[in-house]
């Protein structure tokens, strides 16, 4: 591979749009085998498609100081075609090569994360590359391929090849706002719709407990022992199915049982201004027994008025760990991160590109009903 650079100086730090992803592919920085998908690459990010074939291996891991095809090697149980599609079964973990690989400049580096769809069915999803110490973290300089951990967690999914699950998102030298920029920002743009938001180390996000739905509804709890999701298949499975409603209580609190999965909503509206984009991240693993958010990027547009958004709740992807917690109302479940884009992508989220939860409330994913 030739020696990949897209001019950047030193002062364009942030993270890459669209037209810079496309420009970084075209230098072959990005390697495909096959051509992207006309909606491939999003704002801030590129989406990733599963390969022609899935690895049920022994148990999840790092590589390391070796490949991941040599981790395949001594841990795989089967192999599994998904030329014309495949379950992927509950409790098992797939390693799925990708159809992207990467030659990446010396000064771009990469981080990936599941897509919102994936992280509302509970499809646990890790990106991991050769030699790597860390999930989703691609080090600049990286020249390898791309694979994807899957492990489906309430919700058996009918995967095939191109399908995709995961996306990575480029960034130019450090861009993370730091406090201090955080509040100016929030100043301008009003990120959160909260007199006294918490923008210390992060924008802090809580949880609505109170009721925004029909009926006083405030999440869902996923059902055990459904039918198989095809991930490909939009607004085709109905509610009740899969899902069971969970309703306010008086004293605006919910006790989450352990080993299941939640959807549930932000208390604050959010906004992504067209030239940041924003990631979340936990709050704090000592405060609570759960995790919240798979799924944590969030696109320049997200919310935003001028891209049809005004203002849009985070989708809160909520799983208990080994003991019963109580959530409370505008309790602080996580924080939003806000980074520089190099450059204004040419499309904003919302704007034309399949944006699916745009100006949303609560929401489940777009493979169901209503």
């Amino acid at each position: 591979m030739t020696d990949v650079t897209l001019s950047l100086g030193k002062d364009d730090r942030g993270i890459l749009p669209d037209r810079m992803i496309a420009a970084l592919a075209k230098a072959g920085g990005i390697v495909p085998t096959m051509p992207f998908a006309p909606d491939q690459i999003q704002p801030a990010s590129l989406d990733l498609r599963l390969g022609e074939v899935a690895y049920r291996v022994r148990a999840s891991f790092l590589p390391g100081r070796t490949t991941v095809a040599e981790r395949i090697a001594e841990l795989t149980l089967h192999e599994i075609s998904l030329s014309k599609g495949a379950v992927l079964e509950t409790g098992c973990v797939y390693i799925v090569p990708l159809l992207e690989s990467l030659a990446l400049p010396d000064d771009i580096s990469a981080a990936a994360n599941p897509k919102s769809s994936t992280g509302r069915l509970d499809v646990f999803t890790r990106v991991i590359a050769d030699r790597i110490r860390g999930f989703d973290q691609i080090a600049a300089g990286y020249r390898g391929p791309l694979y994807a951990e899957i492990s489906p967690r309430t919700f058996p999914v009918l995967v095939r090849k191109g399908s995709r699950l995961s996306q990575i998102r480029f960034r130019h030298g450090h861009a993370l706002l730091d406090a201090e920029a955080l509040r100016a920002l929030h100043a301008k743009e009003r990120l959160v719709d909260s007199d006294d938001a918490d923008v210390s180390q992060g924008v802090g996000v809580s949880v609505d407990l109170s009721g925004l739905g029909p009926g006083g509804l405030v999440g869902y709890r996923a059902k055990r022992h459904t039918g198989l999701i095809d991930v490909e298949l939009r607004n085709g499975y109905t509610v009740p199915d899969y899902w069971e409603p969970v309703q306010a209580r008086p004293d605006n609190a919910l006790i989450l049982d352990p080993d299941e999965f939640y959807i549930l909503a932000s208390k604050e509206a959010v906004q992504v201004p067209p030239d940041y984009a924003c990631e979340m991240v936990p709050f704090d693993p000592l405060v609570g027994e759960f995790r919240v958010h798979y799924a944590g990027f969030f696109d320049p547009g997200f919310g935003y008025a001028g891209a049809g958004g005004r203002g849009a709740r985070a989708v809160l992807e909520v799983r208990s760990r080994e003991v019963p917690f109580i959530l409370e109302h505008g309790q602080i479940v996580g924080r939003l991160v806000y980074e520089k884009m190099i450059a204004r992508p040419d499309t904003l989220y919302g704007q034309g590109i399949g944006s699916n939860y745009q100006a949303q409330s609560l929401k489940l994913s777009k493979h169901f009903k209503g």
